[in-house]
Order: structure tokens, then C-alpha cells, then sequence
């Protein structure tokens, strides 16, 4: 009587649907955590200073440094790879994350180790790229990027945890407002022999609405954690004021970015079409409706961070682009 071998047995097993069909679902989950764990939609916050400065260095009529432009952004984006990545290891060392972050690289990997190392060489490597900006522009530009990572450590990591104690959302404005564009006006200014004073005034105008969408951004990523974040000790905004507050700020808060944005605009300071920042606002619109619904359902909020996300991209990225179009329709603005 014939008998099917082990390895037959086996390979019969395998292709049970049951089996597939878990084992495919597993997968999925796996890389769905992955990508969750990557955010790369959340790196346009790190090179929104650059664009805001380019589209500010055009609107004035001069020209970008091509060169120096594609170094910044390079380097944004490996430093807030450095705090993505430290971030997740400074909140596995307190637990915060054990249950309401199953898309945590080091819950994901297991292992703190090559987190930790990828995570420095990103910062180092970033570091590199901003001195060779400042050896071509400012030393300033260095200085003030390495602010901005100051600004970044301190926001979770030891022994100051200013997060934990609901800073975390002013810290971020300070990093992404004025520290990070006045370093990219200065990398970016073409007459940059004259570029010592750093342009804090500029810096402040042009970036503090957009560091404000960034700012909600953050605001936004603990709707779904409160729980958590109370149980050790985080007293983020959300903690403090409970979700249905939290969402009514929301309306505010965008309104403000916006408000921000369109004074410079009202005062003649800024070319009528910097109005273009308005291409986030139905994202903000559909952000306030879905905080309104489910501000207390954590498996739903979730999501309203990449709602606030896109209301940041597209507001920073038209204001930048409306600020660039300026001299075409007349309208340019003095450098100084």
C-alpha cells in the first residue's frame, strides 16, 4: 500500500487554505506594522524649513543654491530618522508604548542594538552634511541645527523628558518654527559672504505657522493613548485636557496656522498668492469632523495624525510654492 513520505506530508499541509490563507494574513500584518513603524509620510515635516526658506529665497528674486538645497533635505530627513528612532527607545525604556505602539521598531525588531546604531550613524551622517553646508554658507547653520537636535533629544530623552510633562508640542515649534529655518535661509542665500546675522525675524514669520501644523501633527499622535500615557506618568495635552476637549482646540488651532500665515499676507509684507497655504484647509476640515466623531475610540483616532499630516503637508507646500510664484505676478519681496 503506497504511503506518502514526511516530506509529501509536509508540503500536503502547507498548502491547506486555512494555513495559507493565516500565514498570508500574518505577512500582511507584519508589513502593514513596518510601514507604520517607517512613517515616511511623516518626513515631510523635516524638510518643510527648506521648502518654506526656498519659496521665501525665490519670492525675494534671487536664486537657490541647487546644491545646497538637496544637502538640507538629505540631512532633515536622516536627523528625524535619528529622533524617530531614539524616540521609540527612550519610550521602551519607560514602557509607554508596551501596548498602545505594536508598530514600535524596537517592539517589531526585539532588539534595542541596531535600532540604537542606525540610529547615530542617521545623526552623524546628518551632522556631516550641515557642516559642509555651513563650511559653504554660515557657521550659524550649524549651530542652530544642532539646536534644533537639542531641541529634539530633550523633547524624550533622559534625564529631561520634557514630553512627559506636556512640552512637547512647544519644543517642536521652537525645532521646526524658527531655529530650522533660520539655519535654512542662511544654507540657502545665495549672497551668503553676508550671511553671518542670523534672520531670526524672517525665520519667525515665515515659519511659525507651518511649525504650528507641525506642532498638531504631535498633538494629534496621542489621541489614541491617553490611557498609556497616563498610566506612566506622560501628562501630555491630551492627558490633561481628555480627548473631547483636545478635539475642540482643533478648530483653533488651524484657524491660527492659517491666521499666521495670511498676515504677512494682509500687511503687504507677502505676495497675495502666499493665500495658496488654503489648499490644506479641506484636510483640515475633514480632520476636525473625524476628532469630533471618534476622539474617544482608540482604534479609530488613530489615524487622525496622518488627517493633521496632510493638512501640514499641503498647506506648508503650497505656502512655499505661492511664496516661489510671487515674482511672476510683480510681487517681490526684500531679502532683508
Amino acid at each position: 500500500m503506497y504511503k506518502p513520505s514526511p516530506r509529501l506530508k509536509d508540503k500536503n499541509c502547507m498548502q491547506n487554505p486555512h494555513d495559507v490563507a493565516s500565514l498570508y494574513a500574518q505577512k500582511a500584518e507584519h508589513r502593514r506594522l513596518w510601514r507604520a513603524a517607517i512613517k515616511w509620510p511623516l518626513y515631510t515635516v523635516a524638510v518643510m524649513p527648506v521648502l518654506l526658506a526656498t519659496g521665501w529665497t525665490l519670492s525675494t528674486g534671487q536664486t537657490v543654491r541647487i546644491g545646497q538645497l538637496f544637502e538640507f533635505l538629505i540631512a532633515s530627513v536622516l536627523l528625524l530618522l535619528w529622533e524617530n528612532l531614539t524616540n521609540d527607545l527612550f519610550d521602551a525604556e519607560t514602557g509607554v508604548d508596551q501596548f498602545a505602539k505594536p508598530h514600535s521598531v524596537v517592539a517589531l525588531l526585539g532588539r534595542k542594538e541596531p535600532i540604537r546604531n542606525v540610529a547615530y550613524i542617521s545623526l552623524i551622517l546628518g551632522l556631516l552634511i550641515i557642516l559642509h553646508l555651513a563650511l559653504h554658507s554660515s557657521p550659524s547653520v550649524f549651530f542652530l541645527v544642532c539646536g534644533s537636535c537639542l531641541l529634539g533629544y530633550i523633547y524624550q530623552g533622559p534625564p529631561f523628558r520634557l514630553g512627559y510633562q506636556g512640552l512637547g508640542e512647544p519644543l517642536c515649534w521652537l525645532a521646526f518654527g524658527p531655529v530650522a529655518t533660520s539655519a535654512a535661509l542662511l544654507a540657502l542665500a545665495p549672497n551668503f559672504h553676508n550671511s553671518n546675522v542670523i534672520p531670526w525675524q524672517i525665520a519667525t514669520t515665515l515659519g511659525a505657522g507651518p511649525a504650528l501644523a507641525t506642532s498638531l501633527v504631535l498633538f494629534c499622535s496621542h489621541f489614541h493613548q491617553t490611557d498609556q500615557d497616563a498610566a506612566h506618568g506622560k501628562r501630555s495635552p491630551l492627558v490633561l485636557l481628555g480627548t473631547k476637549r483636545s478635539a475642540s482646540f482643533i478648530p483653533w488651532l488651524i484657524a491660527l496656522v492659517l491666521a499666521l500665515e495670511w498676515l504677512p499676507v494682509i500687511h503687504g509684507d507677502w505676495p497675495p498668492t502666499a493665500l495658496l497655504g488654503i489648499i490644506g484647509l479641506p484636510a483640515g476640515i475633514n480632520l476636525i469632523s473625524f476628532l469630533n466623531k471618534n476622539h474617544n475610540r482608540p482604534n479609530l483616532v488613530s489615524r487622525c495624525k496622518f488627517i493633521a499630516l496632510r493638512f501640514q503637508s499641503l498647506n506648508g507646500i503650497g505656502l512655499s510654492i505661492g511664496l516661489a510664484i510671487g515674482p511672476i505676478l510683480g510681487h517681490t519681496l526684500n531679502p532683508s
